[in-house]
Order: C-alpha cells, then structure tokens, then sequence
C-alpha cells in the first residue's frame, strides 16, 4: 500500500521528514518496501523564477517577435526574444534562465534553456506559457501574474509547488488498521508520544454534519446479522457530477487510484483516508426505496459491474433494492445500480461484514478489490457512522449536495473492547530486558489502550477493536515492544544454550546427509510445490485420482490437490530448462506426498484416511558425461542413476544385494525396477514412460528414481556401518561362466552363492551377458567373478577348488545353470 507523505501530514502535526518517517515505519512493523520521489510538477520548475519585463520591442526582422528586457532580480536585466502576444513591458512573468530544464505538458519530452541567438539578436532566456512549465494546458499566450509577485522569487515557491514522497508499505495480514492515512498517523503518533514527543492525530472534523432535510428516506432492513453485524447509510440529493479539485486528484493518484469523478472519487477517497470501504449507489434505481441486506437463492444469476453474469451461491451476502439484488456485498457492485453520469441522487453505505463471509464470496468468485482486502481482515467496527459523515459532508461541499435522510444505523451488538490481563513480569520476560512500568503505561496510552485496573503487577486492559489482531497477552506485549523498539532491546553478552533431545535416527540430519551426497555427485536440488493439478493423475493406475487429497478452497485449478508422487513436480522441472536449452540435467527433491484412502486405519485401528510421506526424488537426462577437450559426451541411462542410487544407498550402510530386486510394472515408467527392503518398498526406479514425456513436451528420455526415505531412515537402525581392520591375507579372484534360462536373474545367482558360502566368499560381480544364436533357444550366458578371501591364512588351491566345485554345484541344482568350457 502506498502511503503519501503530504497526505500523511493533513492528520499528523510533525517536522519529520519522509526518509525519517519512512525509518520509523520499518521500526513499529510497517515494513518499508518502497520508496519514491513524486514531482507535483515534471523537473520542479528548477531555474524558473517571476521576472518583470522592463522593456518591449518589435523585432526589427519579424512581425510576431519581441525584444525585451527582464528583469529576474539578478541585478542586471536578461535580453529575452519572445514571440507572445500578450508580451509587454510592466508585465510579471515566469522566466525561464539559462539552464532550467522544462517538460512541455508533464510528460517525458524535455527541453533545455540555452543562451541562443534567434534571428540574430541574443536570447538568455524564455518567458513561458502554461504548457510550457508543465502547469497547465494553455499555449494562448505567456503566464500574466498579479503586479505584486515578488521578482526573483523562485516559481516553485511562487506557486506553492510541494513534491510528495510515496512510501510502499508492505502490510501483514494481521495490519489491517494500518491500510489507511489516519492508521499510519495513529501509529506515528503513538510512536511519538512513547517517545517524549506528544503528538495527536488531527482527525477531519464532521461536527458541521447536519440533515439538510428528509426528501429521501431509504428504509434499511437487515435480515442476515451474522454476515453484516453492522450497516448504516445516509442519502444526499441534488449532486452535480463533475471533476475533484486537483487536491483530491492528487492524493487519489498517489494512493495508485486514477480519478473518475468527484461522487466515485469521494468514497475512494474516504476509503484511503479512514480505511472504511463505501459504496455509492444511485438511488434512483433503488426500487421501492428499500435496501435489504440477504443472501439469494443458490443459482441465481448476478451481473456485476465489469460486465460479467455470475451465479450466486446461497451464502454469498447480496445488498439488494425491494425487488433485485445490487451489489455483493464487500466485494464487489453491480451493473446497473452504480454511480453514472446520469446520477444526482446517491444513497452511501457505510457497514461491516463478517470477514469470513467476505473472504469466502471473494474466493469463490476470484475477486479481489480495495474493499474486500479490508473486509476480509477486519476493519474498525466502530468507524461506520463517522465515515457516513465525512463522506456525506464532502457530497454536500464538493457537488453541491443536500443530505436527505436521516442517517440510519443498524447495529444489535455493538463491538466491545477486548478486555484480558497483562503482567508487567510477562512483559520483560518476552522482551527480553526490563522496561519500566511507567514507560509501559506511556506506551498503552499511546496506543489508546485503557488499564481498567491494576494490582499486584498485573494490568487489567482493554484494547480497542479497531486492532483485531490484539486480544490476548502476548498480542499485546508484541505491540508493546514494536513501539518501544526492537532495537532497543540490547543482544546480550552471554548465550545460554540448552542440551535439547534430538530424535534417533533424526530425518533431517539423514536428509541433509543424503542432500550433500547428491550434490557432490553433480546434483541440483529443486524446491516445488506440494500442491498440484488433478489432471496430472486422471486415469493413472499407480497413483488414482480418487486417492488424491483435494483442497476445499483451491486458490486455484492449477492447485488443487496434493502431489502422491514427486515426478510431476521433476518433469516440470525438466521441461522449463530444456525449454531454456538446459537439457542436460541432474536435479533431485526431497518433499511429502500426500494420499487418501477411506478404508485405512492406524495401529489402534481407528479410522485414519490422510497420510503423509517424505520422499526423496532423483532424475537425469541428456547428457551425463559433458563434451571436453579429452573427453567425449556420454549420454545418461538407467544405470547412470541406478549407480547413484545403489552408492546412496551404501552410504547410509544398506546392502543393495539384500534388497528385494522385482520388475515394475506401472503407467509412469517404460520399464523399470521396484527396491524393497524388508517387507516394504524403499524405491522405484526406471525410464519415464514416453506417455508422460510427450505430456510434458520432452523429446529426451527421462530416469526418474523415487524412495520412500522414511523407510530409509528406520532401516538406519538397524543398518549399522561396520568398521574392521583390512585382512592381511591376499584375496583370491575366480571367473565362471555359466548357462542358465532367460529368466534367471544375477540376484537369484547371487543368493545361492552367499548361501553355499557363508565363510570365504567376500562379493560376486556379474561381468558379462551374453545372448544370440550361439546359444540354445531360452538361454543366456552369464560371466560372474567370485572374490574369496580368508582373514586367518592364505587359500590354498585345494580350498579354492573344494569352494568353487560347490558353487557350481548349488548353480546347477537350484537354477539348472550349466557351466561353459
């Protein structure tokens, strides 16, 4: 929200600058996010002062220019041709010197003032027309001024030309009374007043407001209290449309508000100033002179005044004539009810809605205006009858309007105050120093806090409810501190730390060890959102749509469900940097996934459908091996992530060949592998289905590996990294070559050698395959090297023999492998 300083200062009697201002935002917790310079006019008339011409004379080879003398309390006069026709002598002027810079109409264009000669007669200066200086739009003829102007009095100063500072603040939800002029004048003053400068909001005076005469009475009902617990409106006839004076315009203009007219611009400006939304109907189109405050029947249907036909919800709160709805209430008006260049007659509300009411129909129907940013966090509940009146006095002053009714307003409850304890104890032992109870109660003052009672160090307090953030103790010590200043509170000599207990094994510590492993390995780390498209799962086997977790208020349809898988986040990814010419990728995510199922239940059997898992994702396409001097491109595979998979794996002390090794079947892979340890899947791991890629617009294959790594962590416990020291005796390394069916895997291989050879086998490598016409129908050939090894003494080759003739005993029995010559 833009703050304008010479706006600012119409309510707050201060020398503080707008830098220093904008310092003291940032102290109480309006953080300053912008700050800009605003020129009233384009250049600030620099180099332009009140001049007098003292002599005037044709030009001797023109017929429109003039020879004159000015004077511009330089001593000496300027020689000036100017070819005005209104230029004579005893004339005051604005005179441009040498080296003023001017921006003909306020735009962009510039020009600067040179000593010239013009039809061969020296000019040191110009006498400028409204256009000219940026002050206007007449070029009848040069700026004429009273006989009394000061003569070398700067143009600015003349004129009364002030810049404007506009200070962005970036307001907190919970601020909402600070989304205002006067709510950031409240909170400088109550900064000012704590310390040691009284100072008091000058607030606009409405003690002229008075019924000009009851012509137009409106009857108000209120039917739905919940939604509007506060409404309250006034008529004013007989306007006259017509532009704002400039000073509205202007103030408009630095709230980021273009001025329309002075009945809409009033109630803008009303908005920005007190922070109370109003709406201005016309109320000639309020049928039977009846506002009622309802909701509709689900369905139906409601044009709003972008021209756009919407269909009511049965809990959206309408403000409706006795025949039609008109407006949605705090969010938005409606077509045909609004101001127009027709209306005289305008009835004002002035109310209070329930921002959850609000917030719901803006949500709903994606709309987002001045009005319900306020609504939907709470304004003043106590503001509504005096912004009726200053807005009404400003319809009688600036269009000529008579206040017509009574000013009617619909209150059953009326907002209290929040009234709880607060203990001076508390208060230091939050902020973290003593502050004294005197400089407390100065604060509380200031901030217009009323201490009910007092006893025992413990205040009894009641807040006004213009501060719906503040309602409980430490609401209150935090508002408190930001005025003393956090600043103020010293960073203590001694740090006092605590022994805390820390879970084990601790997930985020695994998850940071493995976050370093991969990036080591050349792994980028990508950060997405849990949220996502349904689209992404309609149809899918491996992660149903039906077990997604859907949001019940989505932002928007982008958003909404939570992912079950982290792939689409990684092929989104994938598909923004290949789009940038980064297609060769190495990128990895850790985040939870998100699933529903109606029938799980937990270890105590109750019903439990949510769940949550944390999940590590990895992926890598184009190329693996980047094109250098003395090294070729290497494209990436399956086995390029399956290596870093297997390598993270044993970095956390698992033993890939126990892992249960089976083929994936799944719509999100072309082929790939499922790794379970222990009874529970621990990753899947393969080649993204072409499918998905083409979804995508990916031309290049994708390696996608997901691990649940919560069943990683759990199996650190029971995974321990054993340390020994190296065996002094040689190992022994023996090849085989061995025929078995195609549908014999290296696992099962392996498990039979560990199984026949506990004692001196150390590891079987698969270092071969082959398979074509050589060999028999069905049949494959596997080389594998056996590595044996005995910690106490050197294998002899008679043990060496006896071990290797029973592996291949055990081969041929239990996978009727067969060894070649």
């Amino acid at each position: 929200m833009n703050i304008s300083y010479n706006w600012l200062r119409r309510y707050l009697d201060t020398t503080l600058t707008a830098e220093q201002i904008a310092v003291i935002l940032t102290d109480i917790g309006l953080e300053v996010e912008s700050f800009e310079k605003v020129e009233t006019v384009r250049g600030g008339l620099q180099g332009v002062v009140v001049g007098e011409v003292l002599a005037c004379e044709d030009h001797p080879d023109s017929d429109h220019l003039h020879i004159t003398k000015v004077d511009v309390g330089t001593g000496e006069p300027l020689p000036i041709v100017c070819g005005a026709a209104n230029c004579r002598a005893g004339l005051k002027v604005l005179c441009a010197t040498v080296g003023a810079v001017l921006y003909p109409g306020g735009g962009d264009e510039r020009f600067k003032i040179k000593r010239s000669k013009i039809r061969g007669v020296e000019s040191l200066g110009m006498l400028c027309a409204e256009d000219e200086l940026g002050i206007g739009t007449s070029h009848e003829g040069i700026v004429e001024l009273p006989a009394d102007a000061r003569v070398g009095m700067p143009a600015r100063e003349y004129l009364r030309i002030e810049d404007d500072y506009l200070i962005g603040i970036g307001l907190t939800p919970n601020r909402v009374d600070a989304a205002s002029h006067i709510g950031v004048a409240r909170d400088l003053a109550a900064y000012l007043t704590a310390h040691g400068t009284p100072t008091e909001v000058k607030w606009p005076d409405v003690s002229a407001f008075r019924v000009d005469n009851r012509d137009l009475p409106i009857e108000i009902v209120v039917e739905n209290a919940e939604a509007a617990p506060r409404y309250a409106g006034i008529t004013v006839k007989g306007c006259k449309i017509g532009p704002s004076p400039e000073w509205m315009q202007n103030c408009l203009r630095a709230a980021g508000i273009h001025p329309k007219n002075n009945l809409v611009d009033i109630t803008n400006f009303v908005l920005f100033e007190l922070g109370q939304p109003l709406h201005a109907f016309d109320a000639s189109k309020i049928e039977g002179r009846k506002i009622v405050v309802r909701t509709c029947a689900e369905g139906t249907p409601f044009v709003t005044l972008d021209g756009v036909e919407r269909r009511l919800s049965d809990r959206d709160l309408m403000i409706c004539s006795a025949e039609r709805p008109m407006c949605i209430a705090g969010v938005y008006g409606g077509l045909d009810s609004g101001i127009s260049d027709r209306t005289t007659d305008v009835f004002i509300e002035s109310a209070y809605f329930n921002p959850v009411w609000v917030r719901k129909t803006a949500k709903r129907f994606g709309l987002n205006t001045d009005a319900s940013f306020r609504y939907e966090r709470g304004i003043d509940p106590r503001m509504q009858v005096y912004a009726a009146k200053r807005a009404a006095l400003l319809f009688r002053e600036l269009a000529g309007g008579e206040i017509a009714s009574d000013l009617i307003d619909i209150c059953p409850e009326p907002a209290g105050d929040f009234v709880f304890d607060v203990s001076f104890a508390r208060i230091d032992a939050l902020v973290g120093k003593p502050i004294p109870a005197e400089t407390v109660r100065t604060i509380l003052g200031a901030l217009e806090v009323r201490v009910l009672a007092e006893k025992e160090g413990v205040l009894t307090v009641a807040v006004p409810p213009y501060r719906v953030d503040v309602r409980r103790e430490a609401d209150l010590i935090e508002d408190i501190l930001r005025i003393y200043g956090y600043n103020n509170v010293e960073i203590p000599a001694h740090v006092h730390s605590t022994l805390s207990y820390a879970p084990k094994p601790n997930r985020e510590k695994l998850a940071d060890r493995a976050a370093d492993f991969l990036t080591a390995n050349g792994f980028t780390e990508i950060m997405s959102n849990s949220l996502t498209k349904a689209s992404y799962y309609e149809g899918l086997s491996a992660y149903p749509a039906e077990r997604c977790v859907r949001i019940l208020n989505p932002l928007s349809a982008d958003l909404g469900v939570m992912r079950q898988t982290l792939l689409f986040d990684t092929l989104e990814a994938v598909q923004l940097n290949v789009n940038r010419r980064h297609a060769d990728l190495k990128l990895y995510e850790f985040g939870n996934c998100y699933f529903y199922d109606a029938t799980r239940r937990n270890a105590d059997d109750r019903l439990a459908p949510y769940c949550e898992t944390f999940r590590l994702a990895a992926a890598v396409t184009g190329n693996a091996v980047v094109q250098s001097w003395n090294e070729r491109p290497g494209a990436a595979s399956f086995f390029t992530l399956r290596a870093v998979a297997e390598k993270l794996l044993r970095r956390f002390g698992i033993d890939i060949y126990a892992l249960r090794t089976e083929p994936l079947e799944s719509d999100l892979f072309a082929e790939g592998l499922s790794l379970s340890l222990g009874g529970r899947e621990l990753l899947q791991i393969g080649v993204v289905s072409p499918r998905l890629c083409r979804r995508f617009d990916l031309k290049q294959e994708v390696y996608f590996m997901e691990m649940n790594f919560d069943v990683l962590v759990h199996s650190t416990e029971k995974h321990r990294i054993a340390v020994q020291e190296l065996s002094k005796f040689p190992e022994v390394r023996r090849d085989l070559a061995l025929l078995v069916d195609r549908s014999v895997t290296f696992a099962a291989l392996r498990d039979v050698a560990f199984a026949a050879e506990r004692k001196l086998l150390r590891s079987v490598t698969l270092f071969d395959v082959y398979e074509g016409d050589k060999l028999p129908e069905g049949k494959k050939s596997y080389a594998l090297g056996f590595v044996l090894e005995d910690r106490e003494r050197t294998l002899d080759e008679k043990t060496i023999e006896k071990v290797m003739s029973n592996l291949t005993r055990q081969f041929e029995h239990c996978c009727g492998a067969r060894v070649r010559g």
